[in-house]
């Protein structure tokens, strides 16, 4: 059984969501991974999403900072810009949801997560 927890974004809605998984990606441009979540906004239904976070839109933080991110930090990542796509929707996904994590969002969602 999954672990459903949920997020009060700042359209008003409460979602929920639960982790589903993850696997590698790959695009014409480079690797990184899909993480896979089900959500809703509401327990009638819910909708799977998909977050991308590519390897590319990571490396120029994790060349700012000398590091790399560890698979839990990508995870948080994820996890933050699945986030992020609730704040800026004014109404719930009613079909299936698919967010990539922009390398522009990646300093402020790094930050947040204190890394």
């Amino acid at each position: 059984m999954r672990r459903i927890k949920s997020y009060a974004a700042e359209s008003g809605y409460v979602y929920e969501y639960s982790f589903q998984g993850h696997r590698d990606w790959r695009d014409a441009l480079g690797a990184g991974k899909e993480f896979e979540f089900l959500i809703s906004a509401g327990r009638e239904s819910s909708v799977p999403a998909t977050v991308v976070v590519a390897d590319r839109a990571l490396r120029p933080w994790e060349t700012a900072h000398a590091r790399t991110l560890s698979p839990t930090e990508r995870y948080a990542v994820a996890k933050l810009a699945l986030f992020q796509f609730f704040d800026r929707r004014d109404t719930p996904p009613t079909a299936a949801v698919a967010v990539s994590v922009a390398e522009a969002d990646v300093p402020a969602i790094a930050e947040r997560l204190a890394l």
